[in-house]
């Protein structure tokens, strides 16, 4: 009985460690499963991560190029000159061209216009003038806001709908403080087109809210600082800076006198200055020509809020020609 119960005890042990054993490598089959089952889900984590951060990365490059462009460079109807950024007035066959960079928020560019307009008007209705009108956005630039641009473009969806010239002379007639950035505002522009017969057109009113020129005004703007003019208005005839000379400051009468002797080809700035303006670089050529004086361009419109305020374009250090003397037709 003792060797019979001494077998069954050694039986029951051995099936009790093969059970132990069994037990032991079931739970280690069970771990290692769990374990590939984790570094499977990591390893799938770890690849969704990387294709989020790739994904963010991709978008906001992608962001960053939009923001970045301004879209595709749209000039008005009929704009002329190198890179077509100019607008022309008159008849294209008059035989002076005056050249003329200006800010629809720059005091000095009003004073300007006030004083030359029924000049410019006259000498244009006689064929005797053209003008290629520039638009910056220097205020912008100098003060904050966005009335220059947006000006501009309302101008150049004006000359799309052949009314620029009007609304050229609204702007400037309306024109706000120069610390008050009315023009950055549609609505406003919008109003004011009210004051052109036949512009306040839907075509007009989608022009103007989207900014469809807003990148031609910009390429202009650059154009305008790659010339290394000193500020608005500047104003040359024919090539030739005729706005800053403080030995003969310009008048609506001289100017008119300078035009009609380059009709006659009797000289003056003229016949002058024609070959000059036919050239790639007449705005530069002209800066270097006045330079020589002292002088190289008109002042810049940020630094001539007080001089205009007194009715003279004159601007910073009254470096530029007094257009408030004898023949002054503006008011």
């Amino acid at each position: 009985m003792s060797e019979k119960n001494d077998g069954a005890n050694r039986d029951a042990t051995k099936r009790s460690a093969r059970e132990r054993l069994q037990a032991e490598r079931e739970r280690q089959k069970t771990r290692d499963k769990r374990r590939r089952t984790m570094i499977v889900a990591a390893a799938v984590v770890g690849v969704l991560g990387l294709a989020t951060v790739v994904g963010v990365i991709a978008a906001n490059a992608g962001k960053g190029d939009k923001s970045d462009s301004a879209g595709p460079v749209v000039a008005p109807s009929g704009a002329t000159g190198k890179d077509a950024l100019a607008i022309q007035t008159g008849k294209p066959e008059a035989k002076s061209t005056l050249t003329v960079w200006e800010d629809f928020r720059c005091p000095a560019c009003k004073s300007f216009e006030d004083n030359y307009r029924d000049t410019v008007h006259e000498l244009e209705a006689k064929g005797l003038l053209k003008v290629d009108y520039h638009l910056v956005t220097l205020i912008d630039g100098n003060m904050g806001g966005s009335g220059s641009l947006k000006g501009a473009n309302a101008a150049a969806c004006a000359q799309d709908a052949g009314k620029f010239a009007e609304y050229h002379d609204v702007l400037f007639q309306n024109q706000p403080q120069e610390v008050d950035d009315a023009y950055g505002k549609n609505a406003r522009l919008l109003e004011l087109a009210g004051k052109v017969e036949g512009l306040d057109t839907p075509e007009f009113r989608k022009c103007v809210e989207d900014g469809t020129h807003n990148s031609w005004v910009a390429k202009s703007h650059e154009a305008f600082a790659a010339g290394n003019f000193r500020g608005t208005p500047t104003v040359l005839l024919d090539g030739k800076d005729i706005f800053s000379d403080q030995a003969n400051p310009l008048t609506p009468q001289k100017l008119k006198e300078k035009v009609e002797a380059g009709a006659t080809g009797s000289g003056g700035a003229g016949a002058k200055g024609t070959e000059k303006a036919t050239g790639k670089d007449a705005g530069k050529d002209a800066a270097v020509d006045t330079g020589k004086g002292g002088a190289k361009a008109s002042p810049s419109a940020s630094r001539t809020a007080s001089t205009a305020s007194k009715g003279t374009p004159n601007g910073s250090g009254s470096r530029s020609g007094n257009p408030t003397g004898n023949g002054s037709s503006g008011d």
